[in-house]
Order: structure tokens, then sequence, then C-alpha cells
């Protein structure tokens, strides 16, 4: 099995120690770096912080890595946000592909550290042991935006993700579909933006 390793983060937006927290989960062939670009089109007043995936699948970095179980990573990524002192703080999860089932999986295990989590082009990691019982996430804020045209993913998949979380997770969630392929699109980042607005002044 492959050792995580120590967490690699790029920080952008507030430096207060107890501002919300929303940590964004680069997606397959990307890095942390792709991600903080995206961070000054969104609400000022968060901490965000980059997270680059702990693993290599050839020369891309992964959340998944084979014969590595979910939760050993889900730990490690708890891990890190107890050695940020982030006990007290709103946490929102962001993620995109890969990085978006990160996030889905990271929610369901523990869905009372988080505010929430925005699934941008992805799904659930429904193949690594992570259970979707009924109403795991009542309470908890989803947005999940899925492209038209996005050939990434198989489209059971995203349709499972789909109906999961607008049904029987329990989620509030605010599901949106655009034209395009598998991406973030200038339109997912502005529903971003306004999602964030709305779960981060609840």
């Amino acid at each position: 099995m492959s050792d995580p390793g120590v967490p690699v983060v790029e920080w952008s937006g507030s430096a207060q120690p107890d501002a919300p927290l929303v940590v964004m989960l680069h997606g397959w062939g990307e890095t942390e770096t792709e991600m903080t670009a995206r961070v000054p089109s969104l609400p000022p007043g968060p901490a965000y912080a980059s997270l680059r995936a702990p693993y290599f699948q050839g020369r891309h970095r992964a959340w998944f890595t084979k014969g590595q179980p979910f939760t050993t990573t889900a730990g490690w990524f708890e891990d890190w946000l107890d050695s940020i002192h982030a006990y007290e703080r709103p946490i929102v999860l962001v993620g995109f592909s890969a990085g978006a089932a990160f996030a889905g999986g990271v929610l369901l295990l523990n869905p009372r550290r988080y505010l929430g989590a925005a699934i941008l082009s992805g799904t659930l990691p429904f193949d690594a042991g992570v259970e979707t019982p009924t109403d795991r996430l009542i309470g908890k804020s989803v947005l999940l935006v899925h492209n038209t045209a996005d050939a990434m993913i198989p489209p059971e998949l995203l349709d499972r993700a789909w109906r999961y979380l607008t049904g029987d997770s329990g989620a509030c969630t605010h599901a949106l579909r655009f034209e395009g392929g598998h991406g973030v699109s200038e339109q997912a980042v502005v529903a971003l933006g306004h999602w964030l607005d709305e779960v981060l002044v609840k």
C-alpha cells in the first residue's frame, strides 16, 4: 500500500483562523494549482485550501489508489484538518471530477463535520466501500453540477449519484445540468459562488 505522505496545500482567501474553510479538491490530470486559480471568482471571506491528491497513477495525481481503502485516505484527510485546528470552523468541501467523488465520500463517512459539499462534474465513490444509506445527509447542503455531454464518467454513475443526492440521501441538494463536456464551466463557477454564499451565511 502507498503512504499518502505529508499533505501539500495552497492557501488563499482569508488568513483569519476562525474563517469558514473551503477545501478544494482537484480532478484527474489537475493539481491544487488549478483549483486555486478558480478562487478569485468565488466569494471573499472564507479561507480556501487547495489540497494536492496524495497518490500517483502514472504521471497524474489521484485520490484513490489500488489496494488502499477509502477510509485510509479519508483518515489522512481528517488528520490534516485536525492538524490545522479546524475543529470549530465551518467546513465546506468542493470537488471536481475525482475530487468530487472524494469529497462526497468524506461527507458520507463523517457528515457531522461538514456543512456540505459541491460535487462538480462528478459522482460518488460507489465502488470504494462507502455506504449510501437513506437519510445519511439530512441537514447537509449539496451542490451537484453535471454537464450534458460528459464523456469522462459513465452515465450510469452520474445518474446514480443524481438520484441518491436528490432523493434518498436526505440532503438539501441544488442540482444543475449545463451544456458541455467534462469540466468546470463559467456557469458552474457562478453557481458555486452563489451556493457558497448561501451555505456559509446560514
